[in-house]
C-alpha cells in the first residue's frame, strides 16, 4: 500500500489566555485503503486530531500532506474544496438536515460539488441508499428513522462524492449494540472491498477491533504503550 495521507509535527494549541494544547507534537501516515481506529481516555485529543488530518481544523504548527499534496498554507476556500472532493464525514451525532429526505440528503453534496447531472445524482444517491439497506427508506425524513438508519444515511452522504478518506467520530456511539455492528461492519467492507481509508475515533473496543491498526492517544501525544481495556489480552 502507498501513503494516502501524513502529518509532521502536528500541533494544536487554543490561544487562550492560558494557552491549551490540544494535539502535541504527532507525526503518522495512513495507507490507501487502511481502517485506522483512534483511541483514548476522554479528553486525550482524539476528535482535535481528527479533526486536523480531515482538514477540518488548521494545525498551530506542523504540515499535512494528503494525496502527495501538502495542504499547509491552502485557504479556506480551497481546503473546502478538499473536503469536498476527496473526505467524506460521518459523526456520532449524523447533522443530516431534518427538512430533507433520506435521498435529498445523499444528494446534496453532489449538487454543490456540480460535476454529475441531475439525474445521475439522483441515481447515485439511490443507489448508495439501496447498497447500505436504505431503499425502502429513501423518500422519509431522519426524524422518520431509527438511530442506526440515520446512521446509514449518513454513511451513504459521507460516500456521495466517491472520496478517498471517510473521518468518522465515534460513529457508533449514539446506537445501541446492534446496529453499531452493523456500522462496524460497513466501514470493514469499505476499506476490504472497495479500498476506502477509514479513520474513525472510538471509545469502543469491539469496534476497534475491526481496524488494521489502532493509534492510542494520550494528552494529546501519540502513546504506543496506551492499551483500552477492552482490548487487553
Amino acid at each position: 500500500m502507498t501513503t494516502l495521507l501524513k502529518a509532521q509535527s502536528l500541533v494544536r494549541t487554543l490561544p487562550l489566555t492560558v494557552p491549551v494544547t490540544l494535539v502535541q507534537d504527532i507525526s503518522l501516515e495512513i495507507d490507501h485503503g487502511e481502517f485506522v481506529a483512534i483511541m483514548g481516555p476522554s479528553g486525550s485529543g482524539k476528535s482535535s486530531l481528527l479533526y486536523l488530518l480531515g482538514l477540518l481544523d488548521i494545525p498551530t504548527s506542523g504540515r499535512l500532506w494528503l494525496d502527495g499534496q501538502e495542504t499547509s498554507g491552502f485557504d479556506e476556500d480551497t481546503l473546502a474544496d478538499i473536503r469536498l472532493s476527496k473526505l467524506g464525514f460521518v459523526f456520532q451525532f449524523h447533522f443530516l438536515l431534518a427538512e430533507f429526505t433520506a435521498l435529498d440528503n445523499v444528494m446534496l453534496p453532489m449538487r454543490k460539488l456540480a460535476k454529475l447531472s441531475e439525474l445521475q445524482i439522483q441515481q447515485r444517491a439511490e443507489q448508495l441508499l439501496k447498497d447500505l439497506g436504505m431503499a425502502d427508506h429513501r423518500h422519509k425524513r431522519p426524524d422518520q428513522l431509527s438511530g442506526g438508519q440515520r446512521q446509514r444515511v449518513a454513511i451513504a452522504r459521507a460516500l456521495a462524492n466517491d472520496p478517498l478518506i471517510i473521518l468518522a467520530d465515534e460513529p457508533t456511539g449514539n446506537l445501541d449494540s446492534v446496529s453499531s455492528a452493523n456500522v462496524k461492519e460497513i466501514l470493514r467492507d469499505l476499506a476490504t472491498h472497495q479500498g476506502k481509508t477509514i479513520i474513525t475515533v472510538t471509545h469502543d473496543p469491539v469496534f476497534a477491533k475491526a481496524a488494521d491498526r489502532r493509534i492510542g492517544l494520550v494528552d494529546g501525544r501519540i502513546d504506543d504503550q496506551w492499551v483500552h481495556p477492552g482490548l487487553q489480552k
